[in-house]
């Protein structure tokens, strides 16, 4: 494994600056996005109160999300108060919803109390191809059920307290 050099560290806020600068999303607008997308999915459209209850925000500060939304191209908002997905949209939003996914088996796979709180912590800091490799370890964690069990094994004769 490669050390990184004194140059590389940066602060949490200053990497989420640099993926923002890369992806032009912030973990918030990540998150908006992928429900809008899971509510789009069901209805082809959602309005602002359902996605503000989705989310647990108030209707307003729905409202300035999906406006930056549509204005990154990802949403259009018409007349009559439906939002609706862009073919952008639709791309980014279900590869949100299959990061989720992903990360949500994958800390579930290592027996994780919170994989929701935890999936929902860290997935926006992950690249494309960290995801799929995450993918793939589940997968061959599902496909080897005795590998499996030995890790589960392992982790319950694990001394943590040594971390």
């Amino acid at each position: 494994m490669n050390k990184p050099t004194e140059n590389e560290f940066h602060t949490i806020r200053g990497y989420q600056l640099k993926q923002q600068n890369e992806s032009g999303l912030t973990p918030a607008l990540e998150d908006y996005l992928e429900m809008t997308y899971r509510l789009c999915v069901e209805e082809k459209y959602t309005r602002i109160n359902k996605l503000s209850k989705s989310l647990h925000v108030s209707p307003p500060a729905a409202s300035k999300m999906v406006s930056k939304l549509v204005e990154f191209g990802f949403l259009e908002y018409d007349s009559l108060e439906c939002i609706r997905l862009t073919k952008e949209g639709k791309c980014a939003g279900a590869y949100l919803l299959e990061r989720h996914y992903i990360m949500e088996s994958f800390f579930s796979l290592l027996g994780s109390e919170t994989p929701l709180k935890e999936t929902e912590l860290v997935e926006h800091m992950l690249c494309r191809s960290t995801v799929l490799k995450i993918q793939a370890l589940v997968d061959f964690f599902n496909q080897n059920t005795d590998l499996h069990q030995q890790f589960h094994s392992f982790i319950d004769s694990y001394n943590f307290s040594k971390i």
